[in-house]
């Protein structure tokens, strides 16, 4: 390990050496457990989020959801305790006097929907609100809609609360409380490394106020302004904002002071893997886990997330509720913090031993010594890209799904299909594109292929019935926008249509998102790797000493992530051995692609590398949206970028018969192939060249005295009686 010092403040090396001692060789021991501690990382920040994500939304189901039955009289009455009974635990139902009571407690969120018992021979209304999400819309839809048509009843919907066009996805909340939860956690890590007397409670709190403000008017900014998924309301965003991130960034400070450098795995389950399934802003939180929908009423990212919705939507049902829940963080976590502080001291376990300005620190882990002015401004920009990228491209990619140019094809004779082109063009033909096809054959070949979305297969005869043919497992978006699209064509011809799922998606998959989290969880192993390894290992600065690292890591997470995903949580069943092929390939080539910039730039480099390899891809996927959802820039992306390629590898595997495989398998291997030669060819020989600046020194960390049981036998593992002295010196001083 180098244990040089360039200069950060006196003009003279020797002087900065002998004010900052540097620390000792670093002994076998102590090497094999920092090489050991540099995959349990990512594996653990793999595991903890794509063990959530899948184990929880892999089969959203109703629990526990709370309606009203609207009306009067013994057949209210039989109705609602039927739907309830019926049910199995998924509804609370309670009753109501009128249709404005019931609507009442929609804009009031204590219920998701509401249905009025209709009269003998009229029709039932389906009351719920948009606003509160699709995918609680959605269950009061089916469920509601489900019990009136077991009664015979005709069904009407009535949205109370719809969203406003600019946030036709309804997401704007998650974007907003997502950027505010990672404006408030990814600071501390580098804050820790580069800048640790800022970790002063008296230093942070000033400083963690201005931050939130600053980050909460950029989120602002972007989901308003910018994509337009929010019109106004900037002092909510900057109160709410605000408070949200100084809350999160006070506790994370907390567990920064007691765990040291993984207080960021913490910070990572409770802010956001956590966070996000029992926001209520994804999927309903009553379609999750009962401990998920205790956690909805206690982690600040449903709080703010459901704090602005509230505001924006809801005219402030709920609002101080939420605001108290950030305001509990807040001041727990700072008093807390205040009382380790006045305990343990200033120094935390884990962090850098000298922690003044002038210190031989880097500006982000792994690079080389810095001054202080550069590592503030690495400090602030790191995360402030995160956040800014993330929300940016999330919210630009998915708050208003709009189906442009899904292709469909029209199966019948060439003229007859062709009359029903023409047709349906002026009512379709932004949203479609429609091409004739001949045989039914055919048109499921190009469904299985990816070429088309469904086929419309035109009646053979009078009195028949036309018929849609769709895949599931190609997209449940598309599958649903598209039926719904024909169903209405179908019925304007006095028809009804009938439907063919040629690949039904699974029980264990209902709502298609499966291989999102399948082909994801293979990324971020492969990116997140180098990251790693970079920030703990700098010293390995040669492709021959990193080839079998990455080797034995793409094959070990890619088989542990075949058991998380198939024998533990049940979401992903057969096709073991290609999974993990497919896996270890995916996770080895984007491993090496990630690592031409993350080796030159350093953890800086992490943001492009997210940005090509992860964000950009997700709507590329067509893994959550349909790809015809997006915005049409994402469309050439998906047949260039990782991320897609992995997802339809998961997809293709199980539901379309393999079909497309060695394609995506080639888009893969190139992104291996190329990383691994520029890193053998370029990055290795800018690595080693004369006159590179070395690597910070790996310490010395500061470590809490223990009491030796003897003087005799106190070991060596703190560095050697050198480095206890030293240490025991910096304590003294």
């Amino acid at each position: 390990m180098s244990t040089n010092h360039p200069d950060d403040a006196t003009g003279n090396p020797a002087a900065s050496a002998e004010k900052y001692p540097p620390p000792p060789p670093e002994t076998p021991v102590e090497r094999k457990g920092r090489m050991i501690a540099l995959f349990v990382m990512p594996f653990l920040i793999v595991t903890m989020m794509y063990a959530t994500y899948m184990g929880t939304m892999h089969d959203p189901q109703p629990r526990d959801l709370p309606v009203a039955v609207v009306g009067a009289g013994a057949a209210a009455d039989r109705f609602a305790e039927e739907l309830e009974a019926g049910s199995d635990g998924a509804l609370e139902v309670r009753r109501v006097a009128d249709v404005a009571e019931a609507e009442d407690l929609v804009r009031d969120q204590e219920v998701a929907g509401a249905i009025a018992v209709p009269a003998e021979g009229q029709t039932a209304t389906v009351y719920r609100a948009m606003a509160s999400g699709a995918s609680q819309a959605t269950l009061v839809d089916r469920t509601l809609g489900a019990a009136a048509i077991a009664e015979s009843w005709q069904v009407e919907t009535v949205d109370v609360v719809p969203l406003p066009e600019g946030d036709g996805s309804g997401t704007m909340a998650l974007f907003a409380a997502m950027g505010m939860m990672l404006a408030g956690y990814v600071p501390l890590s580098g804050m820790l490394l580069g800048t640790p007397n800022l970790l002063r409670v008296r230093r942070f709190l000033p400083i963690a106020v201005g931050w939130g403000a600053l980050t909460s008017s950029l989120v602002w900014l972007v989901l308003g302004p910018l994509v337009g998924a929010v019109d106004g309301h900037y002092p909510l965003f900057l109160g709410v904002g605000t408070l949200a991130v100084t809350a999160v960034a006070s506790a994370q400070l907390l567990f920064t002071k007691v765990l040291g450098p993984f207080a960021v795995l913490l910070g990572m389950l409770l802010w956001v893997v956590f966070g996000v399934p029992s926001s209520n802003l994804a999927l309903s939180v009553h379609a999750m886990p009962g401990f998920l929908q205790w956690l909805h009423g206690v982690l600040p990212l449903p709080a703010a997330g459901e704090a602005i919705r509230s505001a924006v939507y809801f005219d402030g049902a709920g609002f101080w509720g939420h605001v108290l829940t950030l305001a509990l963080w807040l001041v727990v976590g700072l008093g807390l913090a205040v009382l380790k502080e006045r305990r343990s001291g200033d120094l935390i376990v884990g962090g850098p031993l000298y922690t003044e300005p002038d210190a031989p620190l880097p500006a982000l882990s792994g690079g080389p010594v810095a001054p202080y002015r550069r590592r503030l401004v690495a400090v602030a920009l790191f995360p402030l890209s995160i956040v800014v990228t993330v929300v940016t491209l999330m919210s630009l990619s998915m708050h208003q799904p709009d189906i442009r140019d899904m292709p469909v094809a029209v199966v019948g004779p060439a003229d007859a299909a062709g009359q029903v082109v023409d047709q349906l063009e002026p009512a379709l033909g932004d949203y479609l594109d429609l091409q004739v096809v001949g045989s039914q054959e055919e048109a499921t070949d190009l469904i299985r292929s990816q070429d088309v979305v469904a086929a419309y297969v035109l009646p053979g005869g009078a009195g028949e019935s036309p018929t849609l043919v769709t895949a599931g497992g190609a997209g449940a978006s598309q599958q649903s926008a598209v039926t719904q699209m024909f169903a209405a064509v179908a019925a304007e011809g006095g028809g009804e249509l009938a439907t063919e799922d040629i690949a039904p998606l699974t029980e264990d998959d209902t709502g298609g998102s499966n291989s999102m989290y399948v082909g994801m969880g293979w990324i971020m192993a492969g990116f997140l790797f180098f990251a790693v390894m970079r920030g703990g290992a700098p010293d390995l600065t040669r492709t021959r000493q990193l080839l079998p690292l990455v080797a034995g890591w793409s094959v070990g997470i890619s088989v542990w992530l075949w058991f998380l995903y198939d024998v533990l949580i049940g979401a992903v069943n057969g096709h073991a051995l290609e999974l993990i092929g497919y896996g270890t390939l995916t996770v080895f080539a984007v491993a090496w692609a990630s690592a031409t910039l993350i080796r030159v730039g350093g953890l800086g480099a992490l943001v492009p590398v997210m940005i090509v390899v992860m964000l950009a891809g997700v709507p590329a996927s067509g893994g959550g949206l349909s790809i015809y959802m997006v915005p049409e820039f994402f469309r050439p992306l998906a047949d260039i970028l990782p991320l897609p390629a992995a997802v339809d590898l998961a997809r293709s595997l199980v539901y379309l018969d393999g079909t497309g495989v060695g394609g995506d398998l080639l888009v893969i291997a190139i992104w291996g192939i190329v990383g691994l030669a520029l890193n053998f060819l370029v990055v290795d020989r800018w690595l080693n060249r004369p006159g590179a600046a070395p690597h910070a020194p790996m310490g010395p960390r500061y470590r809490p005295e223990r009491p030796a049981k003897s003087a005799d036998t106190d070991t060596d593992t703190d560095g050697g009686a050198d480095g206890q002295a030293l240490a025991g010196a910096s304590r003294a001083g």
